[in-house]
């Protein structure tokens, strides 16, 4: 019994680990490749921006599909790794959104700030991302897994997180 949830909870881990490399795979060659038209808006500046919502937001649906089916195949047919697979993406997706949305973008403000090197390092590495407004040449596609060039100040940078 304890084995069998020390199992489910190792792919409750991997999964959610693994779905940083799907949304940074994701994030390159969909969302800056043939799917453009979706994420456009997200590289918008704030100002030029009507409304809460950006087509962007979209994605949110393209990730929840794969967890629903998860959620309802496994627990339907009691295939308990399969369901526990549809936790670690929406484990996932609730970090995303918790830092994406709510600490990077400020679209809650539940967050004031968490100060210290990694999440001022995530700071950095979007801000970078979202300094190239157009499909290409664009660089950091992931959120967690940031590149040591972003820990600490880089000359001549400063990356805002103001809305």
């Amino acid at each position: 019994m304890i084995a069998s949830l020390l199992v489910y909870a190792g792919i409750i881990v991997a999964t959610a680990a693994t779905m940083e490399f799907v949304a940074w795979f994701a994030h390159k060659y969909v969302m800056h490749g043939f799917l453009w038209s979706w994420h456009a808006d997200h590289h918008k500046p704030h100002f030029e921006k009507e409304g809460f919502f950006e087509r962007n937001d979209l994605f949110f649906l393209v990730f929840a599909v794969p967890s629903a089916f998860s959620y309802a195949f496994g627990s339907h047919f009691q295939v308990w790794w399969l369901f526990c697979i549809g936790i670690g993406i929406s484990v996932y997706g609730l970090i995303y959104f918790l830092i994406h949305d709510v600490y990077i973008h400020r679209r809650f403000q539940w967050f004031k700030q968490l100060d210290n090197s990694y999440t001022q390092a995530i700071v950095r590495a979007h801000g970078a991302h979202h300094a190239v407004v157009t499909k290409d040449s664009g660089e950091s596609f992931g959120l967690l897994v940031v590149d040591k060039q972003y820990f600490g100040e880089r000359e001549g940078k400063t990356y805002s997180r103001k809305r």
